[in-house]
């Protein structure tokens, strides 16, 4: 460990491992600034991805702009998803503190590390090459990162070295070096995507969109058919690192994404996107064995010049912090829906809002145009604040919304009513990736300094 590193695990003034509990979590001071990853891949600009830091403070001078920006040290690495060094899992453990930023590169496979000390301007700390990832692993491809409660970081790896499935997980230790894979085997998997786990029950959950040689090319059609996405979903046992039971989704479980299990660490309810389908699935374990049932369906809509009735295409969701509300994207269709899930097996839509999409209902904000279609989503710990980019993958917004790569993303705020239910966009927040210093870019997922819904489990 360098002498920086042991500085920044003994010094928690800013912030710790993470809430002592869902409930705390909500009662935490409004945030001030949110990270979002922004790229240029696949715009024909030839600028590093960067980490953006955005200005959140109603209150501040420089609110909804983005205040910094970290750039990484090459070109073309595709940053996608991202995650915490340190969270709530490691509650209580003083020598833990969430300082650092796990940000891989999804087509370069390079895992870089950021400093976050200074809240307001990240700095790169470390990269781990793609040679190393493959030469001690045979894995390619980051995507989830989720901190663990012995300190390792873990993240799902959806192809092997060459590109094809079905990937694995990847260890980190807490010097960030690479210190082996988590899964003892991978033979019941196809694919891999996203994962949750739930340690008070034993179980890890993981999900499959495709191998990398399929779904960075762009999506065809011809490849659902050939088999070539993922429909299963994989409940694992957490201490013996092995598949315990999977679950064959079928026609209705097409391409199932991000997972998540309730804040409540008690729990065993949880949900699963299926993007292709259009539907959400909810599992919980009755009577001591895993039960999946499908929840929300959203109807296909017919659309001229299109071979196929178009999906709304389930890209992200989340679960509020007190597991009252489940927040969906249609990335298609064009829009976020709230539902109340206070009985997970029938939620109940109580909000809606359009941000785009294909259907023709898309608004503007600011005068903004509103291009694209609501993709990555980030809840306040409170719940009253969804934040919203546009851009999935750049193979795919080249394909979809070909206009992103020239207008560049927004980064939206939806107002949440917890009380009644309600979805409104907020008129005075608005950032225009499109006027980056380098040319316009595509915003994708988003993470807050001190925590949020997507990336804190408790133990």
């Amino acid at each position: 460990m360098t002498d920086e590193h042991a500085m920044h695990h003994e010094d928690h003034s800013s912030c710790g491992p993470g809430y002592a509990s869902p409930e705390e979590a909500m009662k935490a001071e409004r945030e001030k600034v949110l990270y979002a990853i922004a790229l240029y891949v696949g715009t024909g600009i030839e600028e590093p991805d960067y980490l953006a830091s955005v200005d959140v403070d109603p209150n501040s001078s420089t609110y909804s702009q983005v205040i910094h920006r970290t750039p990484m040290p090459n070109v073309g690495d595709e940053l996608h998803h991202f995650g915490w060094n340190a969270c709530s899992s490691c509650h209580g453990d003083e020598s833990k503190s969430r300082r650092f930023l796990i940000v891989p590169g999804t087509l370069s496979s390079r895992i870089h590390i950021l400093d976050v000390s200074d809240e307001r301007a990240p700095k790169l700390y470390k990269a781990i090459e793609p040679e190393e990832v493959k030469s001690k692993t045979n894995l390619t491809t980051p995507h989830t990162v989720h901190c663990l409660a012995d300190g390792n970081i873990m993240i799902s790896m959806l192809g092997d070295s060459e590109g094809n499935g079905p990937g694995g997980f990847l260890l980190l230790d807490e010097q960030f070096n690479i210190a082996s894979r988590w899964e003892h085997k991978t033979d019941a998997m196809d694919y891999n995507y996203d994962f949750w786990y739930q340690p008070r029950h034993n179980v890890m959950v993981s999900s499959e969109w495709a191998a990398p040689n399929t779904f960075t090319k762009g999506f065809n059609l011809e490849d659902v058919a050939a088999g070539k996405y993922g429909h299963h979903l994989h409940f694992w046992d957490w201490e013996k690192h092995e598949i315990e039971e999977s679950f064959d989704l079928g026609e209705e479980g097409l391409v199932p994404l991000e997972v998540r299990f309730h804040h409540n660490p008690d729990s065993t309810h949880g949900f699963v996107g299926a993007a292709l389908s259009s539907n959400m699935w909810h599992w919980h374990k009755s009577n001591g064995k895993w039960q999946v049932e499908k929840v929300i369906d959203i109807p296909s809509v017919e659309l001229e010049g299109w071979p196929i009735p178009v999906p709304s295409l389930v890209t992200d969701f989340l679960v509020s912090m007190d597991d009252r509300h489940l927040y969906l994207s249609n990335w298609l269709h064009g829009d976020i829906r709230q539902y109340e899930i206070s009985d997970p097996s029938h939620p109940r839509l109580t909000g809606q809002v359009w941000c785009g999409g294909l259907l023709g209902n898309a608004g503007s904000v600011q005068g903004h145009q509103l291009s694209g279609g609501p993709q990555m989503l980030q809840l306040s710990l409170d719940g009253k604040r969804l934040y919203v980019t546009n851009s999935l993958f750049s193979a795919w917004d080249n394909q979809f919304y070909p206009e992103i790569a020239k207008a560049g993303s927004y980064l939206l705020q939806i107002d949440c009513d917890i009380e009644n239910g309600g979805l409104k966009i907020n008129e005075n927040f608005y950032v225009d990736f499109g006027k980056e210093p380098a040319g316009p870019a595509r915003a994708h997922e988003m993470r807050y300094p001190g925590g949020d819904c997507t990336s804190d489990i408790w133990a």
